[in-house]
């Protein structure tokens, strides 16, 4: 993001193996704090009040696993022998995941002009994603960064070995980075303030996300400016 994966990766360059390995987590850790990442998250999230935090991190660990899944699958042909995914399947990956973002989004708000999360405050029960859900958005998303995530390490990592084990470790800090953030995120929203106040909190998260969606879908299709 905004040249910082590359400046990473330059640090590996014809680094021990120690270093690249240090390399790999710090990727790892920096890919997880992406804003496509938040805003799916984010939004996979919102609304969970019992066990607020352990759900929240059930529900990052599964989205980051699938997440990392599809990274390891996709990148390691690109790791080992330059083999891309075609434009068109990458574009459309991208183009999906806006989309999954901007459906997020959407459900965020239908659920509160159905008064959800206010009739929770009451007592009533609220349903909420599932991990193998979690998962399955998860691993739609990681098809879509698997090209930049070959890029980096194949720029950087000349030993396919070691290229293979940074990919490896890539992926699991993606995924670990996600659990703690998305068990963080669930402690906030379950503290005694924001559960009081979510009803008013979620048309602004909702709103943002579905924005940064529309965005991130016209970017996928060469229709605005594009960060990513």
């Amino acid at each position: 993001m905004f040249g910082l994966d590359q400046h990473l990766a330059g640090f590996s360059d014809g680094a021990s193996l120690l270093v690249v390995v240090a390399v790999a987590c710090l990727l790892g850790l920096r890919h997880a704090t992406d804003p496509d990442h938040l805003a799916a998250v984010t939004t996979l999230i919102a609304g969970t009040r019992e066990r607020g935090s352990v759900l929240a991190g059930r529900l990052g660990l599964a989205w980051g696993g699938g997440h990392a899944m599809a990274l390891f699958t996709f990148g390691l042909p690109i790791v080992l022998f330059k083999a891309y995914l075609p434009v068109g399947v990458e574009r459309g990956a991208e183009t999906a995941v806006g989309v999954v973002v901007v459906a997020l989004a959407v459900w965020l708000l239908v659920r509160w002009r159905r008064g959800v999360f206010h009739d929770h405050l009451h007592g009533e029960g609220m349903r909420v994603r599932s991990p193998l859900q979690a998962f399955a958005i998860g691993l739609l998303h990681g098809v879509g960064g698997s090209a930049g995530v070959g890029v980096l390490l194949l720029a950087s990592i000349h030993d396919r070995a070691v290229a293979v084990a940074a990919l490896a470790l890539f992926a699991t800090c993606t995924a670990l980075s996600m659990a703690a953030l998305s068990t963080s995120f669930g402690l906030t929203l379950s503290s005694s303030p924001v559960r009081r106040s979510f009803h008013r909190l979620a048309p602004i998260l909702g709103t943002a996300s579905l924005a940064f969606g529309a965005w991130y879908t016209l970017g996928a299709l060469n229709m605005a400016p594009y960060a990513f």
